[in-house]
C-alpha cells in the first residue's frame, strides 16, 4: 500500500511542479512594475512549488574537468562493467602519468552513488578513480534475480578483478563491512586482484561500540518486524514490478527526521534567498537537496540481511561472518594495508565503530595500519566538505601513495 501511495504522491508532486513553473512564468512580467515586491514573494513561492517531491533517477555527477598539476584535464565517465544491479564507472582522464587506481564503494542506503560526488572530485587529481554506481532496485526486472549481502561482496570482487592488480579500495559508510569481507575472501583464495590498501570511512564495523540512535533502533525490533513494516512490493508501473524493496523514500524520511529542524530551517532560508535574490546562497541549498531527495530503492534481501548481519548479530565484529555459507576469517588479510577514518561528531556511525577493523585484521603488522579521527565533523564531514579536503584527504592520499 505504501508504494501505491508513493506513486500517487509522485503524480501530485509532478503536477505541483508544473503549476509552479506556470506561476513562475506568470510572475516575470510583474517584476518590472510597482508591484515587484509582491511579485518576488509570488515568484519565491512558485519556485518552492517547483521543488516539490522526490526524484528517482540518478543525478549527474557533473565532474567535467579537474586540475592535474597545473593544467585542466577533461574527465569522461566511462562504464567499464555493468550488471543488472550496478555499474563499475570510471572517471577517465587522458593523462600520461600512471596514478593509483582507487575503487570507491558507495553505500546502498537510499541515495545514489552521486552522493559521493565531492569525494570523487577530491580524489581525481591524484588518482584513477572508479565507483560502484548502484542501480535503483525498482528499475531492475524481477527476472534478474535477487541481490543480497553476498551479492554485494561478489560485485566488489568482480569489480576489483576488472580493474586489475594493484588497485586500492575506499569504502564510505555502510560498505566498510563488505569491503572487509571481499578483501578477506580474496586474501583467502590468493586472488591476485586483492587490493593493496583499504580505507574505511565512517563504517559500521562494530555497532556494539557507543551505539547511536540508528544502532538502537536496529536492535529494538526483531528482523521480522522490519520485513513486515518496511518492505514494499514495486507496483506495475515500474520495470521492477513485483520486486520486494526497502523504499529509498523510507530511508531518507528517517534521515530527515533525525535533523528535522535543520531541514525545515534550510527550506525557510531557501524561500527568503529567493525573495531577496541571493542566488549563490539559494543555489547551494538547491544543490544539496537535489541530491538528498534523489532516492534509490534497495533490494529487500540486501536491506534485511544487512540489518541482521551488521546491526543485530554483529557477525563481522565477532569475526563470524560467512560468505555463501562458508566462514570468512579477517585474519586472512595480510597484504592489504588498512586505514580507518572517523568523525568526532558522527551521530550515525559513532567513534570506535570503524576503528574496530584494526582488531579484526589481526595478521596485519602495525606499519600497515593507521587511524584518523577528524575533529569537528559529523557523518558526512568524514568524506565531504572543507575539512575532508584540507585535513582528511591529504592523509588518505599519503596513505594510498605509501602502499602503491
Amino acid at each position: 500500500m505504501l508504494y501505491q501511495a508513493l506513486d500517487v504522491q509522485s503524480d501530485i508532486a509532478r503536477q505541483t511542479r508544473q503549476w509552479g513553473r506556470l506561476l513562475q512564468e506568470a510572475s516575470a512580467p510583474w517584476m518590472r512594475t510597482p508591484w515587484h515586491d509582491a511579485a518576488k514573494w509570488w515568484s519565491a513561492g512558485a519556485r518552492m512549488m517547483m521543488r516539490a517531491g522526490l526524484t528517482f533517477a540518478r543525478p549527474a555527477y557533473g565532474i567535467h574537468a579537474v586540475m592535474v598539476g597545473n593544467r585542466e584535464v577533461p574527465v569522461i565517465e566511462e562504464p567499464v562493467l555493468a550488471t543488472p544491479f550496478g555499474t563499475l564507472l570510471r572517471f577517465r582522464k587522458d593523462i600520461d602519468t600512471v596514478q593509483p587506481k582507487v575503487l570507491v564503494l558507495a553505500p546502498l542506503s537510499g541515495h545514489f552513488a552521486t552522493l559521493l560526488r565531492s569525494t570523487v572530485r577530491t580524489l581525481l587529481p591524484d588518482h584513477d578513480v572508479y565507483i560502484t554506481d548502484w542501480h535503483n532496485a525498482r528499475d531492475v526486472p524481477l527476472s534478474e534475480g535477487r541481490f543480497g549481502f553476498d551479492d554485494y561482496v561478489d560485485h566488489v570482487v568482480r569489480f576489483l578483478e576488472t580493474i586489475g592488480e594493484g588497485a586500492h579500495l575506499m569504502a564510505v559508510c555502510q560498505p566498510a563491512v563488505q569491503a572487509l569481507a571481499a578483501t578477506a575472501l580474496m586474501a583467502h583464495t590468493k586472488n591476485p586482484a586483492q587490493p593493496r590498501s583499504m580505507t574505511l570511512m565512517a563504517g559500521p564495523v562494530d555497532c556494539r561500540v557507543s551505539p547511536t540512535s540508528v544502532n538502537r533502533l536496529a536492535v529494538s525490533k526483531p528482523i521480522e518486524w522490519f520485513e513486515k513494516n518496511l518492505i514494499e512490493t514495486v507496483t506495475g508501473r515500474h520495470k521492477g514490478a513485483g520486486r520486494r524493496v526497502y523504499p529509498g523514500f523510507t530511508q531518507v524520511s528517517a534521515f530527515v527526521s533525525m535533523n528535522a529542524n535543520r531541514h525545515r530551517d534550510a527550506h525557510t532560508d531557501l524561500f527568503w534567498h529567493y525573495v531577496d535574490g541571493s542566488a549563490d546562497k539559494a543555489q547551494a541549498i538547491e544543490t544539496f537537496y537535489d541530491e538528498y531527495f534523489a532516492v534509490l530503492d534497495l533490494a529487500a534481501e540486501f536491506y534485511l540481511e544487512t540489518v541482521k548481519i551488521v546491526f543485530q548479530d554483529y557477525t563481522l565484529a565477532r569475526n563470524q561472518l560467512t560468505y555463501r555459507g562458508e566462514p570468512i576469517d579477517m585474519g586472512a588479510i595480510r597484504r592489504t594495508a588498512l586505514m580507518t577514518v572517523e568523525g568526532e561528531r558522527d551521530d550515525i556511525c559513532a567513534v570506535g565503530q570503524t576503528m574496530a577493523a584494526h582488531d579484526l585484521c589481526s595478521s596485519l603488522p602495525p606499519h600497515m595500519k593507521t587511524h584518523h579521527l577528524q575533529t569537528g565533523v559529523g557523518h558526512y564531514g568524514v568524506f565531504s566538505g572543507r575539512k575532508w579536503e584540507a585535513q582528511t584527504y591529504p592523509l588518505v592520499r599519503n596513505f594510498i601513495a605509501s602502499h602503491a
